[in-house]
């Protein structure tokens, strides 16, 4: 099932940050497309929630060095 989110990452500050959360939530196995954006500090997010976790979207974040707010 395709779900599309809004994640807030507010420790983004410039387009390295942003490419290095897309590339981290990329990876993942079940994320579709990401598009990060440093001045908001959001990540538009569309994944199939069957194959990926919300748990497995922080560690990704977490993993580039950031950090997922609910």
């Amino acid at each position: 099932m395709t779900q599309t989110s809004t994640l807030r990452v507010p420790d983004m500050t410039c387009g390295h940050c942003e490419m290095s959360v897309q590339e981290a939530l990329d990876g993942l196995d079940g994320v579709e497309r990401s598009k990060a954006d440093h001045t908001t500090g959001e990540v538009e997010l569309t994944y199939d929630g069957n194959r990926v976790t919300h748990e497995k979207l922080r560690e990704a974040v977490e993993e580039a060095g950031y950090t997922l707010q609910r």
